[in-house]
């Protein structure tokens, strides 16, 4: 039977070589804007607003109780506030590598993904920008490849990272014989 301790060891080992997976390439990650979570906060915020007005029209109509709003209204204000630290930590773990011959995408705080992309796989780039995305100078860019499992989004990039980004992707998929 195992001690605890070698259990621990053999949990570290573990971790550690999940950790090893999910690894930069090169020295380390390029991680996105921190504007994305603000905008991400910003909707939150907003639907959080929204529900709680929802909730006191339906109290003052006499649809619920003065008990069940409460009750609602601190459910919604666990859910908004773990939500809002949710937001931050899935922004924070985006990043990507560019290396000679693929680009690798990483995202997830708790179901972590390792995306890389043959520049050679790649048939088009797609930069998008919404109306906040453009007020806060963010990009998502996309790149499709002819599987569909393999392709793959950066979203939150400064708007001079993707044009950069997508002008290079477009010529080493060029070179590499890529169908862009």
């Amino acid at each position: 039977m195992e001690s605890r301790s070698q259990v621990r060891r053999r949990g570290a080992d573990t971790v550690a070589a999940v950790d090893d997976l999910f690894a930069p390439p090169g020295p380390e990650w390029r991680r996105i804007s921190p504007r994305l979570a603000t905008i991400r906060r910003l909707v939150l915020s907003a639907a959080a607003v929204l529900t709680a007005v929802v909730l006191l029209i339906l109290w003052r109509m006499d649809a619920l109780s003065g008990r069940s709003v409460l009750l609602l209204e601190v459910l919604l204000l666990a859910v908004f506030g773990w939500a809002w630290w949710l937001v931050g930590r899935n922004a924070a773990h985006w990043g990507y590598a560019e290396e000679d011959d693929e680009l690798h995408i990483t995202s997830g705080a708790y179901f972590r993904r390792l995306v890389v992309v043959p520049y050679g796989r790649m048939q088009y780039v797609d930069v998008q920008s919404g109306p906040l995305d453009q007020l806060y100078g963010i990009a998502k860019l996309q790149l499709h490849t002819a599987s569909p499992g393999t392709s793959a989004t950066i979203p939150g990039l400064p708007a001079e990272e993707a044009a950069r980004l997508r002008d290079r992707l477009t010529a080493l998929g060029e070179t590499q014989a890529a169908g862009l």
